[in-house]
């Protein structure tokens, strides 16, 4: 398991403890204001026609299911996380958030009541504060979550 470059959530002194025990660099970051954003999807076709649309809109906090406020809860905290693959890489192969360099987004489960495997709801995580998306569709769509509502 990696633990994801959230330094702008930890704080400055976070930041400096988390280098200090895991043996990196620590670096001052900047909050950065989440805003929905428009990609640009392509058609299935021989010409890959550019069809532009929103694919992440946005979620109030309040409004997730408690699972997902425990895993935002665990990834505050840097863990434990109860999957292997938690807190691995996600590649962004669908294109539906931002395009950014690889390692920029990390995954996350979100406990689905009954299923007896992982299921389908995640926590991706971005680098800056509160760039957390949910989807509850294994990445067919996502919702930037809205920590004020």
């Amino acid at each position: 398991m990696r633990i994801p470059p959230r330094i702008t959530r930890i704080g400055a002194a976070g930041a400096l403890a988390s280098a200090l025990l895991i043996g990196g660099t620590a670096v001052a970051a900047t909050p950065a204001v989440a805003t929905p954003h428009q990609v640009t999807a392509y058609a299935a076709t021989a010409h890959a026609t550019p069809v532009h649309v929103n694919a992440v809109g946005n979620i109030c906090y309040s409004k997730l299911p408690s699972q997902a406020h425990d895993t935002l809860d665990l990834i505050g905290k840097g863990g434990p996380f109860p999957y292997p693959k938690d807190g691995t890489v996600f590649d962004n192969r669908e294109g539906i958030l931002p395009a950014q360099n690889t390692g920029y987004y990390h995954e996350y489960t979100v406990v689905t009541p009954g299923s007896p495997d992982r299921g389908a709801r995640r926590i991706v995580t971005g680098e800056k504060k509160n760039e957390d998306y949910y989807t509850a569709d294994h990445y067919r769509t996502f919702d930037l979550v809205d920590f004020n509502c």
